[in-house]
């Protein structure tokens, strides 16, 4: 059996982590979060799984969001940005993952929901993780696969990024739609426009 390669995306974000948020505009970002969170209708108790928590933006939004009884499962492939997540984001709420998706432990199981936001073009194998999280969900939850920028304005960021993320392209949300459907999701909602692109599905 040949031997795998390496992922050389993981370097390339475990280098980006510590100038990461010097990108975003942490003034603006938080409000648009919550409303994004408060718009997909999740309520406070919910079980959610964070795919691609990156340096923890969104995971503290969800800390701001949930009750006690929520639980945030968060999961990134890259080290320094799970580090520089744990550091934003100290909360007892919150069970840090350093695994690919589709190798995630046995438990989280029985999700609420699944957030993917600015990590679905650096999936290798999309359809494997959309199997895993349709096993992980529990009858009826839900998906989300979003990012908070236009598809061309995501592709033009990778193209001229680095060599490692350079063909990792955003294919338009009906493609997304159709492969969620194969999988075994109905598809809720679509945005593919110059706002955001998003993809929203539950599981049948």
């Amino acid at each position: 059996m040949p031997v795998q390669s390496p992922d050389p995306r993981i370097p390339f974000f475990n280098h980006l982590a510590d100038h990461w948020d010097g990108w975003e505009n942490l003034e603006t970002l938080p409000g648009r979060l919550a409303a994004a969170l408060a718009a997909f209708g999740i309520a406070p108790q919910e079980r959610v799984l964070e795919v691609g928590c990156g340096t923890g933006n969104l995971t503290l939004a969800l800390t701001r969001h949930l009750s006690e009884a929520g639980r945030i499962f968060a999961v990134d492939s890259c080290a320094r940005m799970l580090e520089k997540a744990r550091a934003k984001v100290q909360d007892p709420r919150v069970a840090w993952i350093l695994a690919p998706v589709q190798e995630l432990p046995a438990d989280p199981r029985d999700l609420d929901r699944a957030i993917l936001m600015g990590v679905w073009p650096h999936l290798v194998e999309k359809r494997a993780v959309l199997e895993t999280l349709h096993g992980r969900l529990r009858p009826q939850g839900m998906l989300h696969i979003w990012h908070l920028a236009s598809r061309e304005r995501i592709n033009q960021i990778h193209a001229g990024a680095h060599p490692a993320v350079a063909q990792d392209m955003l294919e338009p949300a009906q493609e997304i739609a159709m492969l969620l459907e194969n999988v075994g999701f109905e598809v809720l909602e679509i945005q593919d426009d110059a706002a955001q692109h998003l993809v929203s599905a539950r599981r049948t």
